[in-house]
């Protein structure tokens, strides 16, 4: 029975390591989460392709600029000191490049 008693003590201890394991995207928009929903969509709906499904197997951490790029600066801060695997861009519009003359 002292196996069973430390197994149980030490149980609390690998769950915690289990949940520290468990992957973080940091998701950084200069927008706002209600102008992203299709692409967020698109975002879990990959990640669910591969085996990844929001707040079980992965986390996500959200960060909104709310169309106020001078916050931006800060809400990457924000995300950079929390220790994530990945961070995805959100999706930005760039024009296209000047044509070639001929």
């Amino acid at each position: 029975m002292p196996l069973l008693g430390g197994a149980l003590a030490a149980w609390p201890f690998a769950a915690q390591a289990q949940r520290a394991a468990k992957p973080v995207i940091g998701f950084l928009g200069p927008a706002s989460a209600t102008g992203y929903a299709p692409h967020l969509k698109g975002l879990r709906a990959g990640l669910g392709e591969v085996g990844f499904v929001e707040g079980d197997s992965i986390e996500i951490e959200y960060r909104w600029a709310d169309n106020q790029v001078d916050r931006l600066p800060a809400l990457a801060e924000e995300l950079v000191r929390r220790p994530l695997r990945s961070s995805p861009a959100a999706p930005v519009r760039l024009p296209s490049p000047p044509r070639a003359r001929q």
